[in-house]
C-alpha cells in the first residue's frame, strides 16, 4: 500500500507539472472561502480533502481497491482521529477553567471536510462561531 501511495502521488505530481491535471480550485479560492466563513463550500466538503485523491476510473479494479483501503485509512487515522483528539483537549481545557478566556486558533485543514475540530465541538454542545479576518475579537 505503501508503495502504490506514493506511485500514485508521484503520478499526480507528474500530470500536475505536465499540465494534464489541474487542482479544481486555487489558493486565493481556499483563502477566499476560509475568510468567508464558508466551511461547507464545495471546495471543503469532501473528506479526504486533506490527503491526497488515490481513487480514479482508470485504475484496474484490484488497484481501486487498494486506493480505496487507503483513502479509508487516511481519513480515520489522519483527519477524524486528528479532530477528536483537538475537539477534546478544547473541550478540557474549556472545563477545567471555565472562569477563563480562551482563544484557540487552527490550521485551515483543522476545518475542511466532514469531522472538523468545529463538528466535535458542536455534538460537545459547544456554540462555535467564525471570526471574519480584519475582525475585532
Amino acid at each position: 500500500q505503501v508503495v502504490f501511495a506514493l506511485n500514485q502521488t508521484l503520478l499526480q505530481q507528474e500530470s500536475l507539472r505536465a499540465g494534464s491535471f489541474q487542482i479544481p480550485y486555487t489558493t486565493e479560492d481556499l483563502i477566499k472561502h476560509y475568510n468567508c466563513g464558508d466551511l461547507s463550500s464545495i471546495i471543503f466538503n469532501h473528506d479526504t480533502s486533506q490527503v491526497p485523491n488515490f481513487i480514479n476510473a482508470t485504475l484496474p479494479a484490484h488497484e481501486r481497491i487498494t486506493a480505496q483501503e487507503i483513502d479509508s485509512y487516511f481519513r480515520q487515522e489522519l483527519i477524524y482521529k486528528r479532530n477528536e483528539r483537538m475537539g477534546r483537549r478544547v473541550k478540557d481545557l474549556l472545563e477545567e477553567y471555565p472562569d477563563k478566556s480562551f482563544f484557540f486558533a487552527f490550521g485551515a485543514g483543522h476545518f475542511m471536510g466532514n469531522n472538523t475540530v468545529i463538528d466535535v465541538l458542536r455534538r460537545q454542545g459547544y456554540e462555535v462561531e467564525h471570526t471574519p479576518a480584519g475582525q475585532a475579537i
